[in-house]
Order: structure tokens, then C-alpha cells, then sequence
């Protein structure tokens, strides 16, 4: 097991543990790193992630999941798969897209676009429309409810909170979302994928809300869309696993350290404040402390569970164009439930998987005492399946305020709610709102490496 170095024994003032996927752990490493903090980062895995790991070869994902006897020759070479537990797109115009460009970790990344974005109705799957020529177009609505959904979409794309010539007698303060819509004439289904396909809400509690949250929500969708066309998602090659070695390299380069592999054994009080953790009889004195719940299980609390269910496909799904990645939100009334389904799917074009191999992964929070029968409708979309891995996994939120603790994954196929939890960590940390101009680098970075 690695040492604790002596210059970080006793003056570390972040100490950042946990490596997830982009977890916000990483991120904010990077960010107190390049905002000229001491980090020490420490994961008990001899790799990076957890919960949210990139599992190569595919071998080892049949391990993970107790299938011994291990992929079929027709699943091609091992070493071709890179299988994320918990895979989330990143919007395109969203805010890890903003925090990637900031610190310039885009230099050690490749993205492609994510082909489409779906949305389930009445058994089918349609490509959602965010714009007025889609929404003429779009097989998802009659005539009629084409004019008013178009008419809603201008009203959206011309809104400026700074100006109330735009508000067309709407309060973006007061004025609940049910009510926009009631002033639209939108039926369900409208209402249905416009605030969960675009606004991509969970439940339908933001209804009656006020609107302003609701429409920058839509604008980001459609300013995500405009920037490649074929749809608001990026996904980057070879996986998610690259994300976090990203700003892994960030924090170094502003004298961060990272230790993986080694353990932590326990949380050192002093008069009631944490100020440090204890690694194999050495400790690690700290300021501030932030983690993943897994971390402190007996100071979480569970909020729910989430299922996760990563199937292997030899096609793409029906009714996408045949697209080799794309995303297709089941809204909640469409299949009776309280919250979402979700169903994200990329293949071999994303250096993921063997040639003519797809993944999709179909999530949802769990509701019922029968996890697996709540996703029939996402994998009804995915036949013929050629494997399947079912994970479910407690959602767990922080109460303990002497840690900063993330949250786990929720079911989402995006990463806006995993950004939410990184600015509200900072906010704490710093006692500041988050600001995206601290993420910059420097002219010159600390050991020399010059702006590009």
C-alpha cells in the first residue's frame, strides 16, 4: 500500500476521496486545485471509480455480475468492451460541457454527438421536437396541437427573464408551469414530453412551480440541439472512464496528489470538527473533507434505490433511424408510474464495444417491490437482448453537515442533476456561489504546461 507523503501529512487543506465517473469529487479536486487549494485525493480502489466504474475487458463485467461462465465468442474480443455502470450523456450546451471548456480538460478528451433523442408514447418511440420545423414535421402531435406547440416553442426561444416585453403576460416568478401550458392549449402528451423530454424533470412536481426554472430548461435543450443538429447529447470515446483522469491530470498540474488503492479507515474528529482521516495507522489532517456516501454508510440517509439494467445488443434499437447512439425517456404517465424510465444506448462507433455491438442501459427509480418488472416497458423497446446485468443500488443524500458528502446516481441519463450537487458542494465549501470564471487556468500552469 502507498505511504502517505510527510509534506502531506499534517498541512493538507482539501482532502477530496472517491473517484467516480465525473463524480464531484474529481471535479471539485480540480477546481480547489486550480483555485490554488492543497488536495489530496485518495480512493480505496486500485483504479478509478466505484459504483460508477468503466469495466474493461467485458470479462470482467460478467465477474462483476456472478455470470461465470463468462461472454460467448460471438461478443468479440474483450479488450473492444468498455462497459460504464452508470453511463450519462453530457449536454451539449449544459454545465459539464461549461466546467470541461473552463478548465480545458476538453485537451485531453474526444466527444461524438449522440445521434438522437426519443421520447415513448402509447407504445412507440418519437423523436422529440425542440424546434418549430420539427414540431410541424413531427408524427407526435395532430395539426391543430402542431400550431399550438409551435406557438409555444416561439414563446419560449423569444423569452428573456430581463425582459418583460417578452413575457406575453406570464411572471417567470409567479406564474406555475401548468398554468403556461394552460395558456397554450397543450394537451398531456405535449405537456407529457415537453417536461420530460426537454425540461427532462423526473416527476411532474415542477408543474406547479414557477415557470422561469421550466423555460431555461427548454432553452438549454434547444441551444444544446443547435449546436450539432442531430441532437443536445455528447458522449466521449472509449466511455465515461476518461472523464475523471481528466481532471485527475487538472488538479495534478496545480500540485494536487492522488493515491488510489488506499484504504481509509477512519474519520478523525477534534472538539466536533473533522480534521482529518486515518490510512493504515497514518493520518491525513485536513480543513475540509468531501466524499461519496459509501464512505460514511452509517451517516447517509437512504432516499430510495435506483435500477440499473445494462443490456448487450447486435442491433440497434427499432424506430431510431438505426442510430448508433440515442437517448428515449418514458414519461411517467405513459406507463403509470411516479417517476421516469430512461434509456440511453451507445455501440461500437463510441470505441465501447466489438464491431456491431450496441449497449443500452435502461434505469429507473425503483417504486414497487419488483424492480425488474418496472423496466419492461424500456426493455420491450431493446428485444432481442443478447445479455443482461441487473444492478440496483440505494440512492443515499447527505445529512451530516460536518462532511461534504455527494449524492449517489439518480436514474437520469444526463449529468445536469450530478452539476446541481457539485455547485451546492462549492457553495458550502466556499461560502460563495459557484462561479465558472474560478475554474479557469492560469496563463501559465503551475509546472510550466502553457495555454494551448
Amino acid at each position: 500500500m502507498p505511504c502517505l507523503p510527510q509534506s502531506l501529512r499534517y498541512f493538507t487543506v482539501r482532502l477530496v476521496r472517491g473517484t467516480g465517473l465525473l463524480c464531484p469529487e474529481c471535479i471539485l479536486s480540480g477546481i480547489m486545485s486550480v483555485n490554488g487549494k492543497k488536495v489530496l485525493h485518495m480512493d480505496r480502489n486500485p483504479y478509478y471509480g466505484g459504483e460508477s466504474s468503466s469495466i474493461t475487458p467485458l470479462e470482467e463485467l460478467y465477474k462483476r455480475f456472478q455470470l461465470l461462465e463468462g461472454p460467448p465468442e460471438s461478443m468479440g474480443r474483450g479488450r473492444d468492451w468498455n462497459v460504464d455502470l452508470i453511463p450519462k450523456f453530457l449536454m451539449a450546451n449544459g454545465q459539464l460541457v461549461k466546467m470541461l471548456l473552463y478548465t480545458e480538460v476538453t485537451r485531453y478528451l474526444d466527444f461524438k454527438v449522440v445521434e438522437g433523442s426519443f421520447v415513448y408514447k402509447g407504445g412507440k418511440i418519437y423523436k422529440v421536437p425542440s424546434t418549430e420545423t420539427e414540431a410541424l414535421a413531427s408524427n407526435l402531435m395532430g395539426m391543430f396541437e402542431k400550431r399550438r406547440f409551435r406557438k409555444f416553442l416561439v414563446f419560449v426561444a423569444n423569452f428573456d427573464e430581463n425582459d418583460p416585453k417578452t413575457f406575453e403576460g406570464v411572471d417567470p416568478q409567479t406564474t406555475s408551469m401548468r398554468d403556461v401550458y394552460r395558456k397554450f392549449d397543450l394537451g398531456q402528451d405535449v405537456i407529457d414530453f415537453t417536461g420530460h423530454a426537454l425540461a427532462l424533470y423526473r416527476t411532474d412536481d415542477y408543474l406547479d412551480q414557477p415557470c422561469l426554472e421550466t423555460i431555461n430548461r427548454i432553452k438549454l435543450y434547444s441551444e444544446s440541439l443547435a449546436r450539432y443538429g442531430k441532437s443536445p447529447y455528447l458522449y466521449p470515446l472509449y466511455g465515461l472512464g476518461e472523464l475523471p483522469q481528466g481532471f485527475a491530470r487538472l488538479s495534478a498540474i496545480y500540485g494536487g496528489t492522488y493515491m488510489l488503492n488506499k484504504p481509509v479507515d477512519d474519520i478523525i474528529m477534534e472538539n466536533g470538527k473533522v480534521v482529518g482521516v486515518k490510512s493504515e495507522g497514518e493520518v491525513a489532517r485536513c480543513k475540509q473533507l468531501i466524499c461519496d456516501p459509501s464512505y460514511i454508510p452509517d451517516r447517509v440517509r437512504k432516499a430510495g434505490q435506483v435500477i440499473r439494467i445494462i443490456c448487450i445488443l447486435s442491433h440497434p434499437i427499432k424506430n431510431t433511424n438505426d442510430a448508433n447512439s440515442c437517448q428515449i425517456i418514458i414519461p411517467q404517465n405513459q406507463v403509470n408510474r411516479k417517476s421516469d424510465i430512461y434509456v440511453c444506448m451507445i455501440s461500437y462507433a463510441h470505441n465501447v464495444a466489438a464491431q456491431g455491438k450496441y449497449i443500452a442501459i435502461a434505469s429507473t427509480t425503483v417504486e414497487t417491490t419488483d424492480p425488474e418488472k418496472e423496466v419492461e416497458p424500456a426493455l420491450e423497446l431493446l428485444e432481442p437482448i443478447d445479455q443482461k446485468f441487473v444492478a440496483i443500488s440505494d440512492f443515499l443524500s447527505q445529512p451530516w453537515l460536518l462532511v461534504f458528502c455527494s449524492c449517489s446516481y439518480d436514474a437520469t441519463t444526463h449529468f445536469e442533476t450530478t452539476c446541481n450537487d457539485i455547485k451546492d458542494i462549492y457553495k458550502r465549501m466556499a461560502g460563495t456561489a459557484f462561479d465558472f470564471e474560478n475554474m479557469k487556468r492560469k496563463q501559465n500552469d503551475v509546472f510550466g504546461e502553457a495555454e494551448q
